[in-house]
């Protein structure tokens, strides 16, 4: 069970992080929360699908593996991917918010807090500090404050760009059946993507709207990211040919 507290650099000072992956580090499988603040690194590596939320909206998804418990990224201690998704890169920390008076008004402003029972807070020693000795921000800490930065900003910008996509028609299912070889494969449901034919049906005026409210790049953007599925099946079947060489070998 989470224990989130206000991140301070007195009470929290021997506060350390692991970063490794790994047994018991809690590594993330199947999907993972993504943001259009980092889209464009996404889309390199990852595919890129969204998914139906119980009030009607969407909020996007980076696939790591084919099941649910499925990482095809992971190999032991080691991420093969040259970008971490800030879902991941935040580690135990997230956004919370503090209500502060400015110039007499009452605000609620963004702050830092932590889960000190997320199992990579560091019980031992180990793993990278989050302050220096004199109190500041490590680097580590550092760059977890601009990940939490672009997953709030990412969080906001993608519910008003998913209500505008879904209101043109362009957010449709879609249904992954794959073979990998003669004996295994995969189907997955319950994602969504940008529909092709349905982008391409736009008129002038509502593709200079997409592109006016910067939305028309993370379309495109969605649409490049698929092409990594070839990827994580190319994985898949190196793996599954290892699991059979082992299996013969032994």
């Amino acid at each position: 069970m989470a224990r989130y507290e206000l991140l301070d650099n007195v009470a929290h000072k021997d506060l350390r992080v692991v970063t490794r992956f790994g047994a018991g580090n809690d590594d993330p499988a199947g999907l993972v929360p993504a943001f259009p603040t980092e889209f464009a690194e996404l889309q390199r590596e990852y595919p890129i699908f969204l998914r139906k939320e119980a009030d009607g909206g969407f909020h996007a998804v980076a696939l790591l593996g084919f099941d649910a418990d499925e990482n095809l990224y992971l190999d032991g201690e080691r991420w093969n991917a040259g970008y971490l998704p800030g879902a991941i890169a935040r580690g135990p920390f997230l956004i919370g918010f503090q209500e502060q008076m400015q110039d007499g008004t009452l605000t609620r402003e963004p702050v830092i807090h932590v889960d000190l029972d997320h199992p990579r807070v560091s019980r031992d020693g180990q793993g990278v500090a989050v302050f220096l000795p004199k109190g500041g921000h490590s680097p580590y800490l550092e760059h977890v404050t601009t990940v939490l930065k672009g997953i709030h900003d990412g969080t906001e910008a993608g519910r008003a760009m998913y209500a505008s996509l879904d209101a043109l028609g362009l957010i449709q299912p879609v249904e992954l059946d794959l073979k990998f070889d003669d004996v295994h494969g995969a189907r997955l449901t319950g994602l969504h993507g940008i529909d092709r034919e349905c982008l391409a049906g736009l008129d002038a005026g509502q593709l200079h709207g997409l592109h006016r409210s910067g939305l028309l790049e993370g379309v495109y953007l969605m649409l490049s990211s698929l092409y990594n599925v070839r990827r994580l099946i190319a994985e898949k079947q190196r793996r599954l040919r290892a699991q059979a060489e082992a299996e013969r070998a032994g």
